[in-house]
């Protein structure tokens, strides 16, 4: 079995390639000039796990490139961050429901899938081949735990989150809560963990993706303002929209983690590991 990417997963692919003891196809991309996408791989062989993470139109572009490229092989996709996901459900008439559009189009020609953290795992149903998400978050708390931290209050920005922060800190056994949102009234609303306090501790945000930060950054300042010592943010996806990385770094918040699955410059932890144990488990 070989590994491939897009440009956008390279090193994660890398990465995989040297956890599952496979080999790495070469695979260079250009545009035409036109604007069109344009990629060439290198000999595939029977079996390929194509590897691309869908961050924007192009990263889709590519990845459906590359799987017809490998036509003819026994094809595993590896989808480390499904973009559109999240566009799961239909408000008003006339709306695509755009998760479902883009696991139609991905089922197309491989014979399973793996997705990593997946926001919400109901969209698993709209694709057309077997399908598996899997959780990187007891690799953050190995993470967190290697890198020193001692008794932190993991902290999930709300309850829906809650379940991902008992994952992070089940691996350490530490203490972990979730944000509740208090209005107080028409302009004014408080933050605050619902059961622990975090007065004189380090505090780690933690969810599956960072998008604009915006409540993170809310919730970096008024735990500053309940007497934390140091906030941190850490995630699976660090989407990083709209600036979203200097605005947690400004509302106080001293380092921001993300993984691979996403390459960006603070990925520190990989999901390289984790995919490899799924794939040889099935």
């Amino acid at each position: 079995m070989k590994v491939i990417s897009t440009e956008y997963s390279q090193i994660l692919a890398a990465r995989l390639a040297k956890a599952n003891g496979s080999d790495l196809v070469d695979v260079r991309f250009s545009r035409f000039p036109d604007g069109e996408l344009y990629l060439k791989a290198g000999q595939v062989g029977n079996e390929v796990l194509v590897v691309g993470s869908v961050t924007d139109s192009d990263a889709l572009v590519q990845l459906i490139l590359l799987i017809d490229a490998c036509h003819g092989a026994e094809i595993t996709l590896v989808l480390p961050y499904m973009g559109y996901a999240r566009q799961d459900k239909q408000f008003s008439a006339g709306e695509p429901l755009s998760a479902r559009a883009i696991a139609g189009i991905l089922s197309g020609g491989i014979s399973r899938a793996f997705l990593v953290n997946v926001h919400d795992p109901g969209v698993l149903r709209f694709f057309g081949i077997p399908v598996q998400t899997l959780s990187l978050a007891p690799e953050i708390g190995r993470f967190l735990q290697e890198s020193g931290f001692y008794d932190p209050l993991i902290l999930a920005p709300d309850d829906g989150a809650a379940l991902f922060a008992s994952e992070v800190a089940g691996v350490n056994g530490w203490d972990f809560d979730h944000l509740e949102k208090t209005r107080i009234s028409s302009e004014e609303v408080s933050m605050c963990p619902k059961k622990l306090c975090a007065e004189g501790r380090d505090v780690v945000i933690v969810d599956d993706i960072i998008s604009t930060g915006g409540t993170l950054a809310t919730a970096s300042r008024l735990l500053y303002g309940q007497g934390a010592r140091n906030v941190y943010a850490a995630c699976v996806h660090g989407v990083f929209a709209g600036g979203a990385y200097s605005h947690l770094i400004a509302s106080g918040v001293r380092e921001v983690y993300c993984s691979d699955t996403i390459e960006r410059g603070c990925s520190v932890y990989s999901a390289a590991g984790l995919i490899a144990d799924g794939i040889s488990r099935c």
